[in-house]
């Protein structure tokens, strides 16, 4: 049992150093940057909506879909990485799997333009 823990406490430090490492950057920005952030930084940014407003506050659906289709393209992107590295070992059935994925996606991808979710107003 000794043996087993003694095995991820190198596991262990490096957390605790990542977390000192990212408590200090953050009590440093605290500490050394300036605190009064001009108009601009205040304004709506891309969504159009005051950051200090309220939190309840009903949302277009539009930034909904973007959301999802961004989350969709970044787990494909997430499948392609590994598949590409394992193609030579899977073979004919891996690529054929692989293709099957890409195509329910473009699938996905073509019914979302068809319906405009990727205009903007």
């Amino acid at each position: 049992m000794d043996a087993l823990l003694a095995e991820y406490f190198p596991i262990l430090v490096f957390i605790g150093i990542a977390a000192a490492i990212a408590v200090a950057m953050v009590g440093a920005s605290l500490v050394l940057a300036r605190q009064n952030p001009d108009p601009e930084k205040l304004s709506g940014y891309e969504c159009g909506f005051s950051p200090f407003d309220d939190a309840r506050r009903k949302f277009d659906v539009r930034f909904y879909l973007v959301a999802i289709l961004f989350i969709i393209f970044d787990l494909e992107v997430a499948f392609l990485f590994p598949w590409a590295v394992a193609l030579a070992e899977i073979g004919w059935f891996g690529f054929a799997s692989m293709m099957a994925f890409l195509g329910v996606l473009t699938v996905g991808f073509i019914y979302e333009w068809k319906k405009g979710a990727l205009e903007w107003e």
